[in-house]
């Protein structure tokens, strides 16, 4: 892998919602299963929404970002604040 294909993998990681909520929960240091428990899913949900097997419902999306601490269109888009 060159230099320039290891930026890409990079990328492609924050490229989804799942992605980015996997970047920022890790950015925080927060485990999947405090983030599921706080937000009201089982923690297999929270890995199928982290590995895009599934996306959060409208609903949820706020609380996540909210928990995360990014803001919503970050995590839906990417842009806006992120983690920190």
């Amino acid at each position: 892998m060159n230099f320039n294909d290891q930026d890409n993998a990079i990328c492609v990681q924050d490229d989804t919602i799942g992605g980015r909520m996997s970047l920022a929960r890790d950015a925080l240091d927060v485990s999947a299963q405090s983030a599921a428990r706080i937000i009201g899913v089982e923690t297999s949900t929270w890995f199928n929404w982290e590995n895009d097997r599934d996306a959060p419902r409208a609903n949820r999306l706020a609380m996540i970002a909210g928990v995360l601490s990014v803001s919503l269109s970050w995590l839906l888009t990417g842009r806006g604040q992120g983690p920190r």
